[in-house]
């Protein structure tokens, strides 16, 4: 039994790592952490601690090539489960732009867990900060 983290550039990067860990500790497993960041994942600062890490350096493959690495990756360690980051996007953001984290999602062969930060960790945009008077609307 593995478990799968897709580590991507970010702080959703980073916490599909963290609870990639805590998943694999709860199910008394191995991690493997499929880097598709464009740095190594620094293990010193997590707590690891009962769980064997391997870290796989996929680095520098686009959205379509990033989800089928880690597709690859759940059918070579033969995974049980995957854990990914994901962004709060709009609607018209999804249909622009794409999604891996959707894509994993549905076509993944072994259960997701997908992590989203919280609401407070969340970086502002340019709409938050609108003057006084002026009302945001979004879909």
């Amino acid at each position: 039994m593995t478990i799968i983290a897709a580590v991507t550039d970010g702080r959703e990067g980073h916490l599909a790592l963290v609870e990639g860990i805590a998943e694999a500790r709860r199910l008394r497993t191995d991690l493997v952490a499929v880097n598709l960041s464009t740095t190594t994942p620094n293990l010193g600062d997590l707590d690891t601690e009962g769980v064997f890490v391997t870290v796989v350096d996929r680095r520098g493959a686009g959205k379509e090539d990033s989800a089928d690495a880690v597709l690859d990756e759940i059918t070579a360690h033969e995974a049980t489960r995957l854990v990914i980051g994901v962004r709060r996007r709009t609607p018209v953001g999804k249909v622009l732009l794409g999604s891996m984290s959707q894509w994993l999602l549905l076509h993944s062969p072994v259960p997701v867990l997908a992590v989203k930060l919280p609401a407070d960790e969340l970086q502002s945009g340019p709409l938050d900060a609108l003057p006084p008077g002026m009302r945001r609307v979004t879909g």
